[in-house]
Parts: structure tokens; sequence; C-alpha cells
């Protein structure tokens, strides 16, 4: 069984590179299950592409398809258009997508209107906000897809009231964790740590990319503001997505304790998180990583795709309020912040439980390929 594994943004890399191993282990073993990598080029930029891919031992992908910048009607059309002309020339028997990009969709399309299955990985998770990209990439991704990888028992739940099948639905739990807990050994302390003087508990880290917060001027200046007056004894450290960076620029927004500095690689970008007195966050990827690693974390959106960083983790949404960001620091600050747990099967074994589930489809299928048909 050939199987095409989707990889596209940043936020896929950390969740492709267990699979890949995993399956690169039970080769090893003798199984006849093989993978084509393809890198959409959705995200070209260095930082939040190549060095994911040398950091995490990802192998060269197999294609790239280089779609480069664009509206999302436009990736999402080169996407489509690019990852056709591939399965029509060379077509594979699966094609594996994660999360919720641009890519994660496009693919999931041009696949299934070529009658080939489409397995998700990070399947089910809603955040209920139907002006999210994200969340439209998920409902229609869902909507097609014939084998559903869950993290969460609240995935389990929203694929249920969607209508599938229990027997499709696999709960493995989360292979951005599986990376995780494997590269945690291996952080790297980022070249700028002397430099800002940095201490351990004693700084913030923040990043911010929603268009609800970045997007607009007034909006952004009076979190930032917030952040910066709520931690004046406390350094912020702020990668910058380039979406905030144009808008800081614009706004020309400083403060004695903020610093913007590049997009960092993951092992740098998790040492800093691992080391952090608190995190302030509007990804949901982030909230999901501080939660197993126990940095209290606050979420300025009004909701999430992600609720058990809430109701088991560290995380808390704040909603887009900046008026909701003092009381929130001030507990930690006074050392109230809630302990948390971590969720059921966040344990590292995620993408083996996720080739176990493969090796048995492709039985199932070579079995269907064997029944002789009735001319």
């Amino acid at each position: 069984m050939l199987i095409d594994i989707i990889a596209g943004a940043r936020p896929n890399f950390m969740k492709i590179a267990p699979i890949i191993e995993a399956i690169e282990n039970e080769q090893k073993n003798g199984l006849n299950l093989h993978y084509r990598l393809i890198h959409t080029g959705q995200h070209y930029d260095k930082k939040m592409s190549n060095d994911f891919f040398d950091q995490l031992g990802i192998p060269k992908p197999h294609i790239n398809l280089n779609v480069g910048s664009g509206t999302q009607a436009e990736q999402t059309g080169k996407i489509m258009l690019r990852y056709e002309e591939v399965l029509l020339n060379a077509p594979s028997d699966m094609c594996l997508v994660v999360g919720d990009v641009t890519s994660t969709m496009a693919c999931s399309i041009a696949a299934k209107k070529l009658n080939i299955k489409v397995a998700h990985v990070e399947a089910g998770i809603r955040s209920g906000d139907i002006t999210m990209p994200e969340e439209i990439n998920r409902i229609v991704t869902d909507s097609i897809t014939d084998y559903f990888f869950t993290t969460s028992e609240a995935a389990n739940n929203n694929l249920r009231k969607q209508g599938v099948k229990e027997e499709n639905v696999f709960f493995v739990g989360n292979t951005m964790i599986d990376t995780l807990l494997k590269q945690m050994d291996r952080f790297i302390k980022p070249a700028f740590w002397n430099e800002l003087n940095l201490k351990a508990k004693h700084y913030i880290v923040m990043t911010l990319h929603r268009p609800n917060n970045v997007d607009q001027e007034s909006q952004l200046r009076d979190l930032i503001n917030e952040i910066t007056e709520c931690c004046s004894h406390l350094p912020i450290v702020f990668p910058v997505h380039p979406r905030t960076a144009k808008m800081l620029t614009q706004v020309g927004i400083s403060a004695p304790n903020l610093h913007l500095i590049e997009p960092l690689g993951y092992l740098e970008f998790n040492y800093l998180v691992k080391h952090a007195k608190a995190v302030i966050t509007d990804s949901g990827g982030i909230t999901e990583e501080t939660t197993v690693m126990g940095i209290p974390c606050m979420t300025l959106r009004n909701s999430t795709e992600r609720p058990e960083t809430c109701t088991i983790g560290t995380n808390e949404l704040l909603g887009t309020d900046p008026k909701a960001i003092k009381p929130a620091m001030q507990k930690i600050f006074d050392g109230q912040w809630k302990t948390g747990g971590i969720p059921e099967l966040w344990d590292g074994n995620t993408s083996g439980r996720i080739v176990s589930v493969l090796k048995m489809i492709g039985k199932l299928q070579i079995q269907m390929e064997e029944i002789p048909k009735i001319e």
C-alpha cells in the first residue's frame, strides 16, 4: 500500500515526523507499506519549513508542489491542481493529511475526487468559530474523510454528531506530543538567551497571529500594552509571525520589556516555552505543548478546538478583551494557576497506534482485491 503523507505548513511538520518514523521502523520488520512525502510549499519561509525538516529528522520530500504565497483561494486552487497532476501520473492508495491548514483540505478534495481514500490525523476537532479558516478546513476535510484518527474524546463526540460510523474512528492520541516527548532532551537554548539576560521562570513567551488579534491596529496595540504593563518586571519574548510583524511596523508598538525576535526553529522555541513562567498565545498547538510541559498558558481567543487543554491541562481561555489579561497574570504571580494534567493517550505512542491501524487497513484492502470478481 502506498500512502501520500501531506505536509504544507509549520504545524504539520511536528505531526508527520513521528508517523514517518513509525512507518520506517515497521518497514525494517518487513511491513509492505510505503509512503510518499508531499510538501505542498504552503509555507516557504526557511524558519517555517526547512529548519523543521532538519531539526526533526524529516526526510527530504519526494515531491514539492511549490505553491508559494497567495490568498486562501489561490493557495487552495494551486495545491489541488498540482496534487491532482501528481495523482493522475502516479496514483497512491491513500492520502493521509494532518491538522487543519489549507493543504489539509485541498489535498483531501483532490484525492477524494479521484476515488482515493483519505485518512485525517487530528480529525474531529472543532472550535465552533466558522470565521476561522482552519475551522472551514476541518469541516470540509472531515466531511469526505474515510478514516478518522482522533486526539480526544471531545473530537470523537464531534464526529458522532456528524454521523461518522464508529468503526471508522480511531482514538489514537496526539502525534504532536510524540514529537515533543522525543525531542525534549534535544531542546536548544536560543542564541539570544544571554543577550536578553533571560532566566528560567522569569520571562513570558508570547505568540499572536490570529486576524482578530493582529489585523486591527487598536486591538493589537491594546493587547500588547496591557501585557507589557502587567508584566513590566519581566521580559516578554515575542517570536513574531510575518502577519504580526507587518502590523507592528505600522502601529509602531514598543516597550522596554518587549523583545521582538525572528521566528524560531522547533527546538529553540520549545526550549523557550519549557523554561517560561507562562505563555500568552492565540495558537492552538502551543496550548497542547504547554499542557504536557506543565506551563501556565493563556489563550487570547473566545473558543478553542482543543478543550481538553482547558478542562484537563494548563490552558485557560481569556477571550480577546485586553482587560482579562491582568487578573489572569495576577493568578500566576500569586502561584494560584492550576497544575493541570495530561490528556488520555498523549503518551508519545500515538504514531505507533496509527501505523497499526494502517496495517489493518492495508490487509483489508488486499483481502478485498483477492475476492474473485463475478463476471
